[in-house]
């Protein structure tokens, strides 16, 4: 019998590893390309381990004491009320047991809205159903739309592996810099969702809340609203596009060329429309004359 519980208590740990190890590559969060990523995902791992190995030990004596104490052996239960000892322990291990992880769950905490030594600032901006992004030093500013054909939407067409997660203008940045992230809202509030880099960031309207991100590995990282914003809610995509340096100050340069190309139109456009009120003004002014 008591080979047979010996036996009992390993399996239920190995099937308790086993789930560990299982989750990792398939249910658990992503492991991100960000420092920070990488810190919540450590931190995450460490206290899932701890349920783990503490599972383990409560099922392991339950089921120990199922199988050591049940009446077809004889046992009898004892008649007790208290024990001081066993009231201090159960309150002392769970306690140490949060001091321990409370410890870099804190400092992780503070590490994410530490956003000292950025290198570029953006402002982030939730509207229904888009997003804004305005580089500050940059005097670039843009609408990000979900691009995903209409056909799809209305199942007229298959559906692509970015289903929904496609957009016409990502936000740009450059590896190996830190972002500073400056997030609000115009409308209701809206979350600013992605994944890969560890960020989740509430966007609140006449609010103004800061996060950060650094991407050390080029790519297309994709995200989506995470605050439910209405009912267009689930068509809010997010696309973080991370490029060389070189690649970012091209990209810096051609956008502020159509800014200016664009800002041109719109102050002949504005000057065009002056115009046309100064001459149906001085119209009006020659006809009441005229009639005078």
């Amino acid at each position: 019998m008591q080979r047979f519980i010996a036996r009992l208590i390993l399996f239920i740990g190995s099937c308790c590893l086993s789930l560990a190890a299982f989750a990792i590559p398939a249910l658990n969060m992503p492991y991100g390309v960000s420092p920070i990523s990488h810190q919540i995902y450590n931190l995450h791992m460490a206290a899932f381990y701890v349920c783990c190995v503490i599972g383990a030990v409560v099922f392991s004596v339950l089921i120990y004491s199922l199988i050591r104490f049940r009446k077809s052996k004889g046992a009898k239960a004892a008649h007790f009320h208290e024990h001081l000892g066993i009231e201090i322990l159960w309150t002392a291990i769970p306690t140490l047991i949060l001091i321990v992880l409370a410890i870099p769950a804190t400092w992780v905490l503070a590490n994410i809205h530490n956003t000292e030594q950025s290198q570029l600032t953006i402002k982030v901006t939730g509207y229904q159903w888009r997003w804004k992004y305005e580089y500050l030093d940059q005097g670039i500013s843009f609408f990000s739309n979900l691009s995903t054909p209409l056909d799809q939407i209305n199942n007229k067409a298959p559906k692509d592996e970015w289903y929904l997660l496609e957009v016409d203008n990502p936000l740009v940045v450059p590896v190996n810099t830190k972002v500073k992230l400056l997030v609000t809202a115009q409308d209701v509030i809206h979350a600013w969702w992605v994944p890969s880099l560890g960020v989740k960031q509430d966007a609140v309207p006449g609010f103004i809340n800061e996060n950060w991100i650094y991407i050390t590995t080029p790519g297309e990282y994709r995200g989506q609203c995470g605050e439910l914003c209405g009912v267009n809610h689930g068509f809010m995509p997010i696309l973080v596009k991370a490029v060389s340096q070189t690649e970012f100050d091209q990209w810096v340069k051609q956008h502020q060329k159509r800014a200016e190309h664009l800002l041109k139109i719109e102050s002949l456009t504005l000057n065009k429309a002056r115009a046309a009120t100064h001459v149906a003004h001085a119209r009006n002014t020659v006809e009441l004359n005229a009639h005078e």
